[in-house]
């Protein structure tokens, strides 16, 4: 059946998926579907090598755990921290947590990016700031 008559999304059944706690229900013909609803703790598949880079932010310093978590396990983190900058000393204290931990601990390397950000990379990346290097 060509694509122009079919009047919806063919549906698959996947008996290989784990069966949920929770059973959401995806009606044929929804267009819409929030997966971080459906999955909000979804596994990710990692092969020898791979790398996830982690989008956070960061509201008080009990969201750090997850972040050396992450860290821990190589992976690449971006951190925003503006909700953090009107309170100095929660500020002062999780910025030197992490980067004991990262640069101390990991010989990691945590980067500056603009006023409210960080860029926290594990020591399995080299960082280079010669330009001739670029890729």
């Amino acid at each position: 059946m060509a694509k122009a008559n079919r009047p919806e999304p063919k549906w698959i059944e996947m008996p290989s998926l784990p069966s949920q706690s929770t059973p959401v229900s995806i009606d044929p013909g929804q267009d819409y579907h929030d997966l971080g609803e459906i999955f909000p703790d979804a596994p990710v598949a990692r092969g020898v090598g791979d790398v996830i880079v982690h989008r956070a932010v960061l509201d008080d310093i009990t969201g750090i755990p997850r972040i050396l978590d992450w860290l821990s396990d190589g992976d690449i983190v971006i951190l925003e921290m503006s909700r953090l900058l009107s309170v100095e000393t929660e500020l002062r204290m999780a910025v030197e947590r992490i980067q004991n931990f990262v640069e101390s601990d990991m010989a990691g390397e945590v980067i500056r990016l603009g006023t409210s950000r960080l860029l926290l990379i594990p020591s399995t990346f080299a960082i280079s700031e010669n330009r001739n290097n670029a890729y």
